[in-house]
């Protein structure tokens, strides 16, 4: 008999973030400034993910809709000048 186990829940993650690549513009513009920025794949599917979950307990806490606009913003991040 085979004994069959569940997915963690870090794998669901993985497929959540993967599909939301497709799925929302916003992070794909994140998964992608973290992948130019250095990230392998698996870093920056686990990044999105970790801020994906960060949005979810946001809205649950505070009883505050999902607004994608909001959480993934597709503008790029300003640049800081050094100080001299």
């Amino acid at each position: 008999m085979v004994e069959s186990r569940a997915a963690p829940p870090s794998v669901a993650g993985y497929i959540w973030a993967f599909a939301s690549l497709t799925a929302s513009p916003g992070a794909r513009v994140h998964y992608d400034r973290r992948h130019t920025r250095g990230d392998r794949d698996i870093s920056g599917l686990r990044k999105l993910f970790n801020r994906m979950i960060g949005c979810l307990h946001h809205g649950l806490g505070n009883r505050v809709r999902y607004d994608g606009s909001i959480a993934f913003p597709t503008q790029p991040e300003p640049v800081l000048a050094a100080a001299a």
